[in-house]
């Protein structure tokens, strides 16, 4: 992957079909490599600068988990506003077709812009791209995304720091409800500059009358040591 690539293209030359699959099978699809390391040093520096946040979350304070996470105020930094805008024209089909299994409506356009703005006239107006930090001990508890009455069901976690040298542990965790049956727990190791794509809240799965929902929750196992930086890509707006 070259730096002087566009993040639209980029994001355009990953395995959709593998992507696709991955998420059919278990609500998570490796996406390999985006962005480069300059790139994720870059957004791991803006942590610090409260001036691009709207809000931060101390974990133990609301019983989440341990650890910290910061919403992005508008303007959004370039490059999570150009990787939003990229990854949607490609989640857009997987939605759709989600949907369409489960006879349930679509209200998603084609221009993200266009559903940003359904998700304000809705009062859903705070954006919801986030930067999480978490260190030794730190964790996060397992949990959906839901942010008010309109949600997009798929989102995007990308790595910022490499696993094995900057920290060990944190492997992003998703456990999925099975209908009359044990849950099952997903876990992956996420590297720098790579990305995931996974469910919101639920995905379809075949049943014996032919598709119904398999709720899944996501979170981040212990972090053992080091320090470890993710990107969140959430496609519908806070109330």
């Amino acid at each position: 992957m070259s730096a002087t690539t566009s993040i639209a293209d980029r994001v355009d030359r990953l395995h959709w079909a593998d992507i696709a699959a991955g998420l059919d099978d278990l609500g998570v699809g490796p996406t390999g490599s985006i962005l480069t390391a300059r790139e994720c040093r870059s957004l791991v520096e803006i942590y610090g600068d409260d001036s691009r946040f709207r809000s931060t979350i101390d974990m133990a304070r609301h019983r989440f988990g341990e650890g910290q996470y910061r919403y992005f105020d508008h303007p959004l930094p370039e490059i999570v506003a150009a990787l939003r805008a990229a990854f949607w024209p490609h989640l857009l089909p997987i939605a759709r077709t989600w949907a369409e299994r489960r006879g349930q409506p679509a209200p998603w356009p084609d221009r993200l812009d266009d559903w940003l703005e359904r998700c304000h006239d809705a009062g859903q107006t705070r954006p919801t791209p986030l930067m999480l930090r978490y260190g030794p001990g730190d964790w996060n508890a397992l949990h959906r995304d839901l942010y008010g009455e309109l949600v997009f069901p798929l989102q995007v976690v990308i790595g910022l720091d490499r696993p094995g040298d900057a920290y060990t542990g944190g492997e992003f965790v998703v456990v999925e409800q099975r209908p009359r049956a044990q849950s099952r727990a997903t876990a992956c190791t996420i590297p720098q500059g790579d990305g995931l794509v996974f469910t919101t809240r639920d995905r379809p799965v075949r049943s014996q009358r032919g598709w119904s929902n398999g709720p899944l929750r996501h979170g981040v196992s212990t972090v053992r040591s080091g320090r470890r930086h993710t990107l969140g890509l959430v496609f519908h707006d806070a109330a």
